[in-house]
């Protein structure tokens, strides 16, 4: 029974940015915010969200001590992606209004919060943003994105091999359809006998990482609408994906579903709850059976407006969970019906107070009305 828990507001307002699950925290990486300045170089920011006590923070400047130390640290980006190896998150992609693309690697040893750049071998693929990244064992597998120096989008897949001491990276393949600005990946393992990347838009395109193949899939009957910016993430055997954008019917998605590799089918969910607006761009990211959502870009609802001004990015963040234990349920009728709640054990207050306070760290929106 999937259900929408919690909804707070105040964490950092981000959209384009990149996010990985460690343990019990979500770390973010970066984004775009509407009225901050992307055109002078600074350092990457980190924010970090504890699942247990809801709250975000956000990490202190790396002190780096020398122009040396500091190309160790990427700049403040947007549409780059961040991926989890063992304990170490990859950062690669993205780009800012002065440099532009980038295709620098980086890594974030997240025990001890410091940055470097691993060695790296083979072909580097060229400086871009808005692609997709996801992890198999060792290796990165990367697809799409705007290429700066190509001035086109790619239909390319590269990997990234982490297994040696020395990162290779090395070209898979080209897609065999046209290539597209926004899908995303998500990571399917059938078994012990195949792996597979999934490329996610309006339908699937199951790329095979041991023969380095597309495979020939059949239509499904039932088909979300084409989107792109969506979210993608894996739970269970199956695929998920969350809202999303279509330009060619100028409309934003707020809407789940799922998609049985097995079956080849697609399925519409309906969590309980009140679940996000439609929007794009945001971050997912699963924790246990939790999905962590926030951030993100929408139609904004104030009217006057000029084009600047017409999305308004978020600062929320929603919980997901897929098996709400009955505890949960219990503190959620606690805080629908605004229950006494005095004479509940201690820790259950403070879970409840958490439930229902806002962070305090977003920056506030810009506007023409200040």
């Amino acid at each position: 029974m999937l259900r929408w828990t919690v909804h707070l507001e105040g964490g950092p307002r981000r959209v384009n940015h990149a996010a990985v699950a460690v343990g019990h925290k979500v770390y973010s990486f970066g984004g775009y915010c509407s009225g901050e300045d992307y055109e002078t170089l600074r350092q990457i920011d980190v924010h970090v969200f504890n699942t247990v006590s809801l709250r975000w923070t956000k990490l202190p400047p790396v002190r780096t001590g020398g122009r040396e130390h500091a190309r160790e640290v990427p700049y403040m980006r947007y549409g780059h992606t961040a991926v989890l190896v063992e304990e170490t998150v990859l950062i690669w992609g993205g780009r800012n209004d002065t440099e532009g693309a980038c295709n620098v690697l980086y890594a974030f040893d997240v025990s001890q919060h410091r940055w470097f750049t691993p060695k790296i071998s083979g072909t580097v693929p060229g400086a871009r943003d808005g692609h997709s990244a996801c992890v198999l064992g060792k290796a990165m597998y990367i697809f799409g994105g705007y290429e700066q120096l190509a001035d086109c989008f790619s239909n390319e897949i590269h990997k990234l091999d982490t297994s040696s001491i020395r990162c290779l990276w090395s070209s898979v393949t080209r897609w065999r359809h046209r290539a597209s600005s926004g899908p995303d990946l998500c990571v399917y393992r059938a078994g012990c006998n195949g792996q597979y990347v999934i490329l996610t838009h309006c339908y699937c395109n199951i790329f095979d990482t041991e023969t380095n193949c597309w495979l020939n899939t059949p239509s499904a009957q039932l088909l979300p609408e084409g989107r792109r910016s969506h979210s993608a993430f894996a739970y269970n055997g199956e695929l998920y994906i969350f809202g999303g954008y279509n330009a060619r019917l100028d409309r934003h998605f707020n809407d789940l579903w799922k998609f049985n590799p097995e079956a080849f089918s697609w399925k519409k969910v309906e969590p309980k709850g009140k679940g996000p607006c439609p929007r794009r761009r945001q971050c997912c990211c699963m924790v246990g059976d939790r999905i962590i959502l926030f951030g993100g870009t929408s139609p904004c609802p104030e009217q006057g407006m000029g084009d600047e001004f017409n999305l308004m990015d978020h600062s929320d963040l929603y919980l997901l969970d897929f098996s709400p234990n009955l505890k949960t349920l219990c503190k959620l009728a606690v805080i629908q019906y605004s229950l006494e709640q005095s004479g509940l054990p201690h820790d259950i207050r403070w879970e409840l107070n958490a439930m229902t306070t806002n962070s305090n760290i977003s920056r506030p929106i810009f506007s023409s009305h200040g």
